[in-house]
């Protein structure tokens, strides 16, 4: 059984004055198949007076696709400080408000982390609905035994920075989880081979999605596998452990 949604409760100040606190969820949202969109998470959606969201048409689909029907706030990294202002105006109204980015768990790699500090520091509660990320769904099938998984997401498109921080990211001899872009995804595994070829990789493209695919074994084996196929689609997720293949 859900716990009701407590949009605001009440907190004691100084002097016997009490002041009313809102709350913002953080939810967690799909990063390929809706049928990961928790129950929780859309029974959430369904009590809100405002969504605050990465990109709007974006979310309009997956409201669409549930049935929703709410009012949107641009949230997005380019005017996530903005955005933030209107979302404390809002939960100073009153207003049950949430936020989303565009898939999987906002603040990572995605915008949030900016909306909810300067929602914490205006005195309001921030709850995490937990949902799907693909850093986590990643480490649950790379068949790595690390006791320790760094996350780094995205790294400079630039050559010199992207070979400078794989280099360090290596010698820490600890798994590490990046994010990559069809268009550099050689690249980055024809640096990783150059660096070390025998570590071993699990590689996710399209993860959740039709037509994903999971490949496994030493940086210079899953580089050869993808340098076989004919086309390079979708987002690709990488795990490197901190361990070479035997």
């Amino acid at each position: 059984m859900l716990r009701p949604l407590k949009p605001r409760f009440t907190v004691s100040l100084l002097k016997g004055y009490t002041a009313s606190v809102a709350i913002l969820y953080i939810i967690g949202t799909p990063i390929g198949n809706l049928g990961d969109m928790s129950y929780r998470a859309v029974e959430t959606l369904r009590t809100l007076d405002l969504l605050a969201c990465e990109d709007t048409r974006r979310t309009l689909k997956l409201l669409n696709h549930f049935g929703i029907r709410l009012s949107l706030l641009s949230c997005r990294a380019q005017n996530e400080v903005e955005a933030a202002e209107k979302v404390i105006v809002a939960l100073g109204q009153g207003k049950i408000v949430g936020y989303a980015s565009d898939a999987g768990t906002p603040a990572l790699s995605d915008p949030g982390a900016a909306l909810v500090q300067r929602v914490v520091q205006a005195g309001h509660e921030v709850i995490p609905l937990p949902g799907p990320s693909a850093f986590t769904a990643l480490v649950s099938v790379s068949g790595g035994r690390d006791k320790s998984v760094f996350f780094e997401g995205f790294l400079s498109p630039k050559a010199g920075r992207r070979r400078s921080r794989l280099k360090e990211l290596l010698a820490r001899d600890s798994a590490f989880v990046l994010y990559e872009s069809p268009f550099r995804i050689l690249k980055l595994l024809e640096d990783l081979t150059e660096f070390d070829r025998d570590r071993y990789v699990c590689v996710g493209r399209e993860m959740t999605k039709l037509h994903e695919e999971y490949l496994r074994g030493s940086v210079e084996e899953v580089r050869s596998m993808i340098t076989e196929k004919n086309e390079l689609r979708g987002e690709f997720s990488v795990f490197v452990s901190g361990n070479k293949v035997h």
